[in-house]
C-alpha cells in the first residue's frame, strides 16, 4: 500500500507513513516512513526492527520472508535515495549491498529467493538475485503508475503476473519455463548464474568474468537468449487497480479502478474461476489476499471495509437469509436477502440476491456473488488485509497506523468479531 499518492481519505493517514506491505507469508509487515523504515511481527503485534535515517524517507520497503535482505526505494518530501534507484539492504551489515539505477521512477519491487522484479511505469524487469544481478527479462506494460505486479513465492513455481499492454488486461509468465532462441550478438561476457545463496563472493565472480573476457572471440557469435511464454487475460474493461497471486502461483485475483468486482483466474488455463461483487459504490481496493490453501480471499478498500469470499463449496457455510429485521445490517439490500424457496443460496456460502433464480432475465448484478463475511474498521481509511496465523482470523493494517485482528465464523459467516486493536504508529513516534 503506497500512501505517497493523495486520496480522499489521506487526512486520516498517520503522519510520516508512506508505505505498508506484508511479507510473503503474511507473518510480518514493513512500513516506509519519511524518516526510515520499520519491520513488525503480525501475531502478536511487535516491532522487530527500525532504521532511522536523518537524511530522508523510504516509500517502498519489500521483505524477503524474514531474512535480512530488504528492497528499498526512496520517497517522501526528502527521499533517502533517488526514486529511480533500488537498494538491496542487508540488515546484518547495516548497509546497501546492491544498487540499481533506472531512467525513470521505480514503482514497485518484488523479491524471491532466486529472482527479483522491478516495476517501472511501462516496464517490468526480472533479475537474478545475486551480488551482480543479471537482467533476465523485460516486459512492456500499459501505463502502470500503481506498480501493479504479483510474484509467487513458492520455491517450485516462479509465476509473474503484471498488467498487459491494453488497459484491463493481465499478462502471466512462468519464469521457470523459458524458450531458448538463437540470436547473433557481438562478444560480451556472460554473467554468472544465481546460486542458492543470493550473494556469492564478489571476488570469485569477478575472476570468472575476467576469464570469460580473455577467452571470448572478437567477432559476432551465435548465442541463446531465454524468452518466456506469455498468457494474456482480458480481465476487466476498466484499468486495473489491484493484482495478486497465491503462494504457488496457480491462481490470481484482480480488481479494476471501479472496485465493484473481484475476479479470480486459473493462471495455467486463464479460465475465470470466480467473480465476486464487493459492493455497488466505487471503491479503491488496495489489497486482495488468498488464504494458505487458496480456498478463500479477503479484500480491503479505501473505505475501511474488508470482505471475505469463499472460492469453493467445500468452505461454504449453510446460512439462509429471510430478510426483515433479523438480517445482518452490513451490505446492500439485494446482497442480504435470500429466499429459501427460490433455492438461490450459493453452495460456497457467499451471499446472493433473492432474484438470482431469474438471472437469465435480469441484469448480471442480480446473479452476483457477495461476500461470505465482512467487517469495517473504526475509521474511513485505506487498509490492507491478510488471513492471520490463527485459524479463521483476518489481520488488517490501516493507513492511520492502526492494526486489527478479526475472527469470522467459517459456517455462518456474516459480521466478523473484532479480537484485538493496536496502534503500531503512535503520535509519540513522530516527536
Amino acid at each position: 500500500m503506497n500512501l505517497s499518492k493523495p486520496s480522499p481519505y489521506s487526512a486520516s493517514d498517520a503522519p510520516g507513513l508512506l508505505y505498508a506491505s506484508f511479507n510473503q507469508d503474511f507473518g510480518c509487515f514493513s512500513c516506509g516512513l519519511d524518516s526510515g523504515f520499520r519491520i513488525y511481527n503480525c501475531d502478536p503485534l511487535k516491532e522487530k526492527m527500525r532504521k532511522e535515517f536523518e537524511d530522508g524517507g523510504i516509500c517502498i520497503v519489500e521483505m524477503l520472508f524474514r531474512c535480512n535482505y530488504l528492497a528499498l526505494v526512496g520517497g517522501g518530501k526528502n527521499p533517502k535515495y533517488p526514486p529511480n534507484k533500488v537498494i538491496i539492504w542487508d540488515d546484518e551489515r547495516n548497509r546497501g549491498v546492491i544498487e540499481l539505477e533506472f531512467r525513470s521512477e521505480v514503482k514497485a519491487v518484488r523479491l524471491r529467493r532466486d529472482k527479483f522484479v522491478v516495476v517501472l511505469v511501462n516496464k517490468v524487469i526480472v533479475y537474478t538475485f545475486s551480488l551482480q544481478p543479471t537482467k533476465l527479462h523485460v516486459f512492456e506494460t500499459v501505463d502502470n503508475d500503481r506498480g501493479l505486479v504479483a510474484l509467487s513465492s513458492s520455491d517450485k513455481h516462479a509465476i509473474l503476473i503484471f498488467p498487459g499492454r491494453q488497459s484491463g488486461h493481465i499478462q502471466i509468465v512462468d519464469l521457470n519455463s523459458v524458450v531458448s532462441t538463437t540470436a547473433v550478438s557481438s562478444s560480451a561476457p556472460s554473467a554468472p548464474s544465481a546460486s542458492a545463496n543470493p550473494f556469492t563472493a564478489a571476488t570469485q565472480q569477478q575472476q570468472q568474468q575476467q576469464q570469460q573476457q580473455q577467452t571470448q572471440p572478437k567477432y559476432p557469435m551465435a548465442s541463446t537468449k531465454p524468452t518466456a511464454n506469455i498468457s494474456i487475460i482480458p480481465a476487466h474493461t476498466s484499468p486495473l487497480f489491484c493484482l495478486v497471486t497465491n503462494t504457488n502461483g496457480t491462481k490470481c485475483a484482480s480488481a479494476s479502478d471501479k472496485g465493484t468486482l473481484i475476479r479470480v483466474f486459473d493462471t495455467g488455463s486463464s479460465k475465470l474461476l470466480n467473480e465476486f461483487r464487493r459492493g455497488v459504490d466505487r471503491a479503491e481496493i488496495y489489497s486482495i489476499a488468498f488464504n494458505s490453501d487458496s480456498t478463500r480471499i479477503c479484500a480491503g478498500s479505501d473505505k475501511g471495509t474488508v470482505h471475505i469470499f469463499n472460492l469453493d463449496g467445500a468452505t461454504g457455510g449453510t446460512r439462509v437469509y429471510n430478510g426483515g429485521a433479523g438480517s445482518p445490517s452490513a451490505g446492500p439490500h439485494y446482497g442480504e436477502v435470500i429466499q429459501p424457496h427460490h433455492s438461490s443460496q450459493m453452495s460456497t456460502g457467499n451471499r446472493q440476491s433473492s432474484f438470482a433464480f431469474m438471472k437469465d432475465l435480469l441484469p448480471k448484478y442480480f446473479s452476483s456473488a457477495w461476500s461470505f463475511a465482512q467487517f469495517k474498521v473504526a475509521a474511513d481509511c485505506r487498509c490492507i488485509c491478510a488471513f492471520g496465523g490463527e485459524k479463521n482470523t483476518v489481520i488488517v493494517i490501516c493507513a492511520d497506523g492502526s492494526f486489527y485482528r478479526f475472527m469470522f465464523d467459517p459456517q455462518k459467516g456474516g459480521e466478523c468479531v473484532r479480537e484485538s486493536y493496536n496502534k503500531f504508529l503512535k503520535e509519540s513516534d513522530d516527536d
